[in-house]
């Protein structure tokens, strides 16, 4: 199977399990947005400098990535070279430039390797792992997810997540996560279709 039609099935299989949290939050015309941006994004997670880079992450990791927790994490400087590296690498100029040409609907996004580990992002995330958090282990698990609205301290902006899994054929390997904000996703016409998936709150 070519890599278009296991993109194909593995995006049908997700959409039929899809598992986002409080929808509810969402108006429907804003919830249909946000369903066709998250398709968006599972095609980015299917690109191969995303794939493989996950791929590499998971085959074998580097030194400092195997010896970073939490506490080395919160304790690790943005302007970092570890961190910057991140920031730089092919997979991360993949999400710059899908985030350039989004709008300014793309707050932030990380991706996760197998055991939730960075592999690379737009900006410094506050957790070296989201194994363990819905945000990892639905993707994972082959689902999408969806996670609650969310107000911006210093902004008063609003803001959504939502995951996706990376594939390996239809093998999860990790997952991919992006910040939605809302208030620039209201300013843009609808895209794709306008039905909004079934959810359930977790």
């Amino acid at each position: 199977m070519t890599r278009i039609g296991a993109f194909a099935a593995a995006w049908l299989a997700a959409l039929l399990c899809w598992s986002a949290a409080h929808a509810t939050d969402l108006e429907p015309a804003m919830q249909a947005k946000v369903s066709a941006k998250t398709r968006q994004i599972q095609a980015w997670a299917a690109e191969a400098a995303i794939v493989d880079a996950v791929k590499a992450y998971n085959a074998g990791k580097s030194a400092q990535a195997a010896s970073m927790d939490q506490s080395k994490w919160q304790a690790t400087s943005v302007i970092d070279p570890y961190v910057r590296g991140l920031t730089k690498t092919p997979a991360a100029e993949l999400l710059k430039n899908h985030r350039r040409a989004s709008g300014e609907v793309i707050a932030e996004a990380f991706l996760s390797g197998a055991d939730g580990g960075k592999v690379a992002f737009l900006g410094k995330p506050s957790s070296w792992s989201h194994q363990g958090k819905d945000k990892h282990d639905e993707p994972m698990s082959g689902r999408i997810w969806q996670g609650e609205v969310e107000i911006d301290a210093s902004s008063g902006l609003r803001q959504v997540q939502v995951a996706v899994p990376v594939l390996d054929g239809r093998k999860p390997i990790g997952s991919l996560v992006v910040g939605l904000s809302l208030n620039a996703l209201a300013q843009q016409p609808p895209q794709g279709s306008q039905q909004t998936s079934s959810v359930s709150a977790r």
